[in-house]
């Protein structure tokens, strides 16, 4: 194996870390293209596998390195992401398990699996870490949270932490908040969109074209969020400094609480959470 006093320098040099995936679904496909933008890795040290090329003629398109056997990414990279679906991976991890050696480090994407039963159904000294990422990792805009197994130390946070935060936000956490994680951000993204449709065709309502009212609530949605991270302020005083009083906002604002906005974005957040624990329990 590698030592690990490697680690860091590989985390440097990218072109020298072999990155593998195991399922090239469309999770995949969006952190690989945030790991190829931001230029941390070339294409040609990516290997995916997946079981029909229905999948793996994208990755093609981007340079990387395809085929259909799980076992060979495991034997050509250090590196390991794991995002099959759920039902799949215990026996993806039956088949690759006499693969993997003491210089892997293994990352699952796979919602619901917990580290403990990675661990269990990898060899021992396995270096494992579970993230959750979410969609507009596809454009480099992701929130990803990842947490380290009994083996992967700081250098293996480290590292995935530099290759992640090239796909957006990336946060270590404790475990437990993977699956309120999956409910804030997996799932919230399309809480989001049903705001975005809502508020245009508020717009369209009132005599805006569609098109014009859609790109307008999207760069409004950008625009609130980016000086929300940008200030650092609470939400609340943002908020408070667009109503003026007696202004448009304000009336706008009486009527989002008529509807109980906050109290059901609440339940939904909840909901997904609940949600992605049973999916965990299966």
């Amino acid at each position: 194996g590698v030592a690990l006093g490697a680690w860091p320098r590989v985390a440097m040099e990218a072109s020298e870390l072999w990155v593998g995936f195991v399922g090239a679904g469309r999770m995949a496909g969006g952190l690989v293209r945030g790991l190829l933008q931001a230029g941390k890795v070339p294409a040609s040290n990516i290997l995916a596998s997946a079981p029909s090329d229905k999948n793996l003629d994208a990755w093609r398109e981007l340079g990387c390195r395809t085929t259909h056997c799980n076992l060979e990414v495991v034997h050509r990279s250090t590196l390991v992401f794991l995002a099959t679906k759920p039902h799949i991976l215990p026996g993806v991890l039956e088949e690759i398990r006499p693969a993997v050696g003491s210089h892997h480090i293994v990352v699952s994407l796979v919602a619901g699996v917990t580290i403990q039963t990675l661990q269990r159904l990898l060899p021992p000294w396995t270096k494992v870490l579970r993230i959750m990422p979410n969609l507009p990792c596809v454009v480099q805009a992701g929130a990803m949270v990842f947490s380290r197994g009994s083996n992967a130390g700081d250098e293996e946070a480290a590292l995935l932490k530099s290759l992640l935060s090239s796909c957006g936000l990336c946060e270590e956490v404790p475990e437990s908040y993977i699956d309120i994680h999956t409910g804030l951000s997996g799932s919230g993204v399309a809480y989001v969109y049903l705001f975005a449709e809502a508020l245009a065709e508020g717009a369209v309502k009132m005599g805006m074209p569609g098109a014009l009212a859609s790109r307008i609530a999207a760069q409004t949605l950008l625009g609130a969020a980016k000086m929300l991270l940008e200030t650092g302020e609470h939400p609340a005083k943002l908020r408070g400094d667009v109503c003026t009083p007696g202004g448009t906002t304000i009336y706008a604002l009486h009527q989002l609480e008529k509807g109980a906005l906050r109290a059901t974005v609440m339940d939904a957040v909840e909901a997904a959470t609940n949600r992605a624990c049973d999916m965990a329990k299966d």
